[in-house]
């Protein structure tokens, strides 16, 4: 995926968080909804003013929209967290285990 690419899917996935239609985040950015929707394909090469007008529209920094998505795969993240912990005593993996239930609690995700 090339750089206007991934842009442009950034901005589509910002504008649907906000529930907005292409119209609106055009109208919001003082653009047209025909530039917006070639914007979100990858097909323009739009400049650091309009980039500057979408973001502020979407009301992100201007930056997120050049990271490229981060797909999170559950078993990656898994084996993560066993390398992580694999080697420690049995003390250490008990305050481990303390400490991520006292913080997935905090965020009330204690299903």
């Amino acid at each position: 995926m090339n750089l206007p690419e991934i842009v442009g899917k950034r901005i589509r996935d910002y504008r649907k968080q906000k529930n907005w239609t292409q119209e609106q985040l055009a109208e919001s950015a003082s653009l047209h909804y025909s530039y917006i929707g070639g914007v979100e394909r990858g097909d323009r090469n739009i400049s650091l003013e309009t980039l500057e007008k979408i973001a502020t529209a979407l009301d992100i920094p201007a930056g997120e929209l050049f990271r490229p998505e981060v797909v999170l795969d559950k078993q990656q993240l898994l084996d993560e967290h066993m390398k992580m912990v694999s080697g420690r005593s049995a003390e250490e993996i008990a305050l481990i285990t303390k400490i991520t239930r006292d913080v997935i609690w905090g965020m009330g995700m204690n299903n």
